[in-house]
């Protein structure tokens, strides 16, 4: 990610999180946005992406939200903010040292014990 162009993806190539993390540091680092992204200025972003995905749906009926992905210019926009929002927490758990994805794990791990499903 240095100014050249960029091939597409190989959809065939499996995609992870590191590989997506490596690819937003690259992409910071080619335009020298590291010292921006500390802590406190990732949760920021990620709080202002996660609140413009909440504003595509903040008027709709709950029956509206249900078949939003069913409009293709409302399907685009849906899948921008959630790649917003995912890239910065991804960003952040890269900058703190938190595997996301045992992160998630250790947390369903806690609710399975607290919320117990019913006999």
């Amino acid at each position: 990610m240095t100014g050249e162009h960029q091939e597409p993806r190989d959809s065939r190539e499996p995609l992870d999180v590191a590989r997506l993390q490596r690819r937003l540091a690259e992409f910071a680092a080619a335009r020298h946005w590291q010292p921006y992204h500390t802590p406190k200025n990732l949760v920021a972003a990620l709080s202002v992406e996660a609140s413009e995905l909440v504003e595509i749906f903040q008027w709709l009926t709950p029956e509206e939200s249900a078949r939003v992905m069913s409009d293709p210019d409302t399907a685009h926009r849906v899948r921008d903010e959630v790649a917003d929002v995912l890239a910065y927490l991804l960003q952040l758990c890269e900058v703190l040292g938190i595997d996301p994805l045992a992160a998630l794990d250790a947390k369903i791990d806690r609710n399975e014990r607290r919320f117990p499903a019913p006999e």
